[in-house]
């Protein structure tokens, strides 16, 4: 699940915090960017989780409404499209997700209020109001509303960003990236009898996870030599007053050139500037680009950088 972008990203935190806590050792800091990325697989889960607790919530509002004093004929006669959406009955009977959802005792059920938030502007939503009165009711129309639901109402939720930043430092920038691996699991359900496992892995494969674990401990362990080539590129300025943020996103970069054969160099420096845009400065991706564009050329002359594989000869 967890994509080499957001494992950039996690590495590249953690390492932002292990500098700035000298007193941390590297073993602390590699438990903590596990950690961190043992969080974003808890928010996919809860992702999941959330269209029940909403579809509870409409329900009770139903049986409510039908108690009133003076029921209207809406109330007596609700439309249960929502509630009986087939693609969230299937989820609240996936056994892999209960079954980490409760060895990791994750739930909404101490978020009333983001429950009756998020459920308040779905069915505000021209998105909501064309499902409940589609002439197709099948599974496949089902499914589309989930997809949607993610993608165009709960990715727009201020509610919910503003939760899950309460909730962990860990999921600040994490509910986008999140988002696209739900509707990427959705969108492989074929039916309502579909008992087949479709939640995904933490890691994409064994190389992932070891690509992880490298590219953080060689970049705290080559942090000297990486500074100093730093420095070396940069002698029309004072290093010291480089951007922290823009020194270790080098590091890193110089850390996956040198010591991951199999990644393409342009694969490499396109991931690092594109987070120097997020993470540093509104100069720092064009300043970071040219210093590891010359250190790249003169690199692969001295045969410092060797790229092996098919296609990454000239990569």
């Amino acid at each position: 699940m967890i994509s080499r972008r957001i494992i950039r990203t996690k590495v590249l935190q953690i390492l932002y915090a292990h500098v700035s806590s000298p007193e941390k050792t590297i073993t602390q800091s590699e438990s903590e960017l596990h950690f961190s990325i043992r969080k974003t697989y808890d928010l996919y889960h809860l992702l999941f989780a959330i269209l029940g607790e909403i579809s509870d919530f409409a329900s009770d509002r139903i049986e409510s409404r039908k108690m009133k004093n003076l029921p209207t004929a809406d109330d007596l006669n609700p439309n249960l499209r929502f509630i009986n959406n087939r693609l969230i009955n299937r989820l609240r009977s996936d056994k892999s997700l209960n079954d980490y959802l409760k060895s990791n005792k994750l739930n909404w059920s101490h978020y009333p209020d983001l429950i009756r938030g998020i459920y308040a502007t779905m069915i505000e939503s021209e998105l909501y109001k064309e499902y409940i009165s589609s002439p197709i009711d099948d599974f496949q129309n089902d499914r589309q509303f989930c997809e949607n639901f993610f993608g165009n109402i709960l990715v727009n939720s201020d509610l919910m960003l503003n939760e899950l930043e309460e909730q962990s430092i860990y999921w600040n920038d994490d509910l986008d990236f999140t988002i696209s691996m739900v509707i990427k699991t959705i969108k492989k359900f074929k039916g309502a009898d579909d008992q087949n496992a479709y939640l995904m892995s933490l890691y994409k494969d064994e190389e992932d996870q070891q690509f992880t674990t490298k590219l953080f401990r060689k970049a705290i362990i080559n942090n000297v030599e990486n500074r100093k080539i730093i420095e070396t590129y940069t002698k029309n300025w004072d290093v010291d007053r480089v951007a922290i943020m823009d020194i270790l996103i080098m590091q890193l970069a110089l850390t996956e050139l040198i010591e991951f054969p199999s990644i393409p160099v342009k694969v490499t420096l396109n991931e690092y500037i594109e987070l120097a845009k997020y993470y540093s400065t509104n100069k720092s991706s064009t300043f970071i680009n040219g210093v590891l564009d010359r250190i790249t050329k003169d690199f692969r002359e001295e045969g410092k950088i060797v790229k092996a594989g098919r296609g990454l000869l000239e990569a």
